[in-house]
């Protein structure tokens, strides 16, 4: 937990410097707001160990399911530099644990079990991402990269045990931005 308060700490410096920064002199930004929606297509668990009471505990990997995406962006590109910008963003999945059969061993035992499935809620938070653009008329590919905040929640709905956690690492994006008219636009972002 302290290093999630340190994080965000520092993210909140970061967020105040740019805006001293960009506030302090006369430069026009192109602004923007945008929501977030689509589907997430995720990876397996892996790498699966136990901790406290359960250490030396090991499972196979996990499949998951795909799931909704939601989520809202805020960010602004500099006049004076139209290639460069920088946002916030938020966003949730829902990438529930399948029921499935997985390996599961302790020293000296293994076994094959069904798990039954579990909820799975993750919040990504990325404070601030630095985004590149190419502008090309009415199409803009774009990348970004930045600081993630992972907050994850799993709920077993047999025994009603559930568990959070919270990590910091990398948040990428890369995308096409089509512009519908001056005020509107879509995007196509694949986050990682």
């Amino acid at each position: 937990m302290r290093r999630l308060r340190s994080v965000i700490g520092l993210s909140f410096v970061v967020v105040g410097v740019l805006c001293v920064t960009l506030f302090s002199r006369p430069v026009q930004a192109e602004m923007y707001v945008a929501g977030q929606i689509g589907v997430s297509i995720p990876n397996r668990f892996s790498n699966i160990q136990g901790v406290d009471s359960n250490a030396g505990l090991t499972v196979s990997d996990l499949s998951l399911q795909n799931s909704f995406v939601y989520g809202a962006k805020l960010g602004y590109y500099f006049d004076s530099m139209k290639w460069l910008g920088v946002e916030t963003e938020v966003f949730n999945s829902t990438p529930h644990i399948k029921q499935q059969d997985a390996a599961i061993s302790v020293p000296g035992f293994s076994a094959t079990l069904n798990l039954p499935g579990q909820s799975l809620r993750v919040l990504n938070w990325a404070p601030v991402n630095v985004v590149v653009r190419h502008q090309m008329g009415q199409f803009e590919p774009y990348a970004g990269v930045g600081m993630g905040v992972f907050f994850a929640n799993i709920n077993d709905g047999q025994t009603g045990e559930s568990s959070s956690s919270t990590n910091v690492g990398l948040n990428t994006q890369v995308g096409r931005r089509y512009l519908v008219t001056e005020n509107v636009s879509l995007f196509a972002t694949s986050n990682r």
